[in-house]
C-alpha cells in the first residue's frame, strides 16, 4: 500500500478531517421535508438509540467485553445507525439526487463514526494495522535468537557493557511459537523483541519483559496498538542500547476466548505463562537468569494478567506493570456466572487466584508495581487505586500514575509503557 500504510488513524487529522465532513452529512440526512415532520427523525434517534444499547449489551453477552461500553462509543453507534436510517427512509418518495446523495451521507457519518470509535480505543494506529501489512512480514526466530553472537563470544555481564560505535539504532522484533508443553495450552503466534545492545557480537546478558495483550485482541496488538518497538527503541536510545528482552505472549488461544489467565475449565493458562513460557525463554534466550529482573505486564484483560501472575508467582515475575487493569479476573459483569463456568461454582477456588485475595494473604517486599489508567476511564482507574493500595499494604513497591485525557484506550499502555521501565530501570539493572 506504499505511503498510505503508515497514514495515522488516531492522533493524525484523518478523524478530525472525518468528522467535519461528517457534520454536514448529517445535516443533509435531518433536512429533508418529511410527509409527518419530526415524527421520521424522532423514531429514528430512538431506534437508533435502542440498536446502541443492544449492540452495548451484546458485547458483554457474547464475552466481547467484560465491562459496557463507555458513553463516547455507545454515542457514536448510535450517530452512525440514525444515519443509516435516515438514509434507508430518505430512499422512498425523494428526488433523485437526494436518493443518490443518502447513501453517501450515511457512509460519511459511518466512516466518521467507526475512526472515533477506534480513536477511542487507540487500536487501528494505521492503515498498515487494519489490512495486517503492519506485522505481515515479521520474521520467524532463528537459531534459538543466538544470531549476531559467535559461539567463541558469551555475553557479557551488564555492569561491563559498553555499547561499541556500529551498534544499530533501533532493536528487531522476530515471531516464534511457544508450545505449551507442560500445560498442554495452545497458543498464537508470540513476538519478540531484541534491543540493539542484541545485535552486538558480544551482548550483554538482559532483562526479561513479557507482555500480555487486552482481551479480545492478539499478541499482535503490542506491536500496533501499543506502539512497542518505537517506545522500546526511545527506551534503549536513552540506555546505551539497553532494554528488556521482550516477549509478547498469547494467553487466550483466540481473538474472543477468555481464560483469566487461569487453571480452570476453560484453560491451563496460568501453567502456561508461569511454566512454558520461562522455560521457553531460559531455553532461546540469552536473557537474565535472576527473577528480580524479570517483569510482566499487560494492557486491560493483560494488565489483569500481570498483577495476578506477579502475585502467585512471584519468584519468576517479580515486577508488574498493570495499565487498564481490573480489580480481579472475570469473563463477564456477573461473578457468579464467572465462577460457575470457570470453577463450577467453587468460590474458594477463584477466590485463591485473585490479585487482592493474595494481597491480603501474602507479603511481597521484594516485588515491583507499576499501575497505570486513563484519567477519563473512572472505572479502571477505580480498580487500579483499589489494587495499588492493597499491593502498598502487602509491601510491593508501587508507583499508579494516571494518563490524562485518555479513556479505556491502547493509548495508555504506549504512553506508560515507557515511563514505567525507566521507573523500573535500576531494579532491571538498565541505568546505574
Amino acid at each position: 500500500m506504499g505511503p498510505l500504510s503508515a497514514l495515522d488513524l488516531v492522533e493524525g487529522p484523518v478523524p478530525t478531517v472525518a468528522v467535519l465532513l461528517a457534520i454536514p452529512a448529517g445535516v443533509f440526512l435531518l433536512a429533508r421535508r418529511w410527509r409527518r415532520g419530526a415524527l421520521v427523525p424522532l423514531l429514528a434517534a430512538l431506534l437508533a438509540g435502542g440498536t446502541a444499547w443492544a449492540v452495548g449489551q451484546w458485547t458483554v453477552a457474547s464475552g466481547l467485553s467484560t465491562h459496557p461500553l463507555p458513553l463516547p462509543v455507545l454515542a457514536w453507534i448510535a450517530a452512525a445507525a440514525c444515519a443509516l436510517i435516515l438514509a434507508g427512509a430518505g430512499l422512498r418518495g425523494g428526488r433523485w439526487p437526494r436518493r443518490v446523495l443518502a447513501p453517501v451521507a450515511a457512509t460519511l457519518v459511518l466512516a466518521a463514526a467507526s475512526l472515533q470509535v477506534n480513536a477511542y480505543y487507540g487500536f487501528y494506529r494505521t492503515l498498515g494495522d487494519v489490512t495486517g501489512a503492519s506485522t505481515a512480514d515479521i520474521a520467524p526466530l532463528t537459531n534459538a535468537s543466538h544470531e549476531g553472537e559467535s559461539a567463541s563470544s558469551p555475553p557479557l555481564a551488564l555492569a561491563r557493557w559498553a555499547p561499541p560505535p556500529d551498534m544499530p539504532e533501533h532493536g528487531r522484533v522476530k515471531s516464534a511459537h511457544i508450545r505449551g508443553m507442560v500445560s498442554g495450552f495452545t497458543a498464537r503466534r508470540a513476538y519478540i523483541y531484541l534491543p540493539p545492545a542484541h545485535s552486538v557480537p558480544r551482548h550483554p546478558v538482559l532483562p526479561v519483559l513479557v507482555l500480555i495483550s487486552g482481551q479480545p485482541g492478539s499478541p499482535s496488538d503490542w506491536l500496533t496498538a501499543g506502539r512497542l518497538q518505537p517506545v522500546l527503541d526511545a527506551f534503549a536510545a536513552a540506555h546505551r542500547g539497553l532494554a528488556p528482552i521482550t516477549v509478547v505472549v498469547d494467553a487466550n488461544g483466540t481473538a474472543t476466548a477468555n481464560t483469566m489467565c487461569m487453571d480452570s475449565r476453560i484453560a491451563r493458562a496460568d501453567t502456561y505463562l508461569a511454566t512454558d513460557v520461562p522455560a521457553w525463554i531460559a531455553a532461546n534466550l540469552d536473557a537474565t537468569t535472576d527473577h528480580e529482573r524479570w517483569a510482566i505486564g499487560g494492557f486491560s484483560f493483560g494488565g489483569t494478567c500481570a498483577i495476578q501472575m506477579a502475585t502467585l508467582h512471584p519468584g519468576t515475575y517479580s515486577n508488574a506493570l498493570d495499565f487498564s487493569g481490573e480489580a480481579e479476573p472475570a469473563l463477564g459483569p456477573s461473578r457468579a456466572a464467572t465462577i460457575q463456568e470457570s470453577f463450577a461454582g467453587d468460590t474458594a477456588a477463584f477466590d485463591a487466584r485473585t490479585p487482592l485475595h493474595q494481597l491480603k494473604k501474602r507479603h511481597y517486599h521484594h516485588s515491583w508495581a507499576y499501575f497505570a489508567a486513563g484519567a477519563e476511564d473512572s472505572e479502571f482507574t477505580a480498580c487500579m487505586h483499589r489494587v495499588a493500595t492493597a499491593a502498598t499494604g502487602a509491601g510491593m513497591t508501587v508507583q499508579a500514575e494516571s494518563i490524562p485525557a485518555v479513556g479505556h484506550s491502547w493509548r495508555v499502555a504506549s504512553a506508560a509503557l515507557g515511563p514505567a521501565l525507566d521507573w523500573l530501570s535500576r531494579r532491571l539493572a538498565l541505568a546505574p
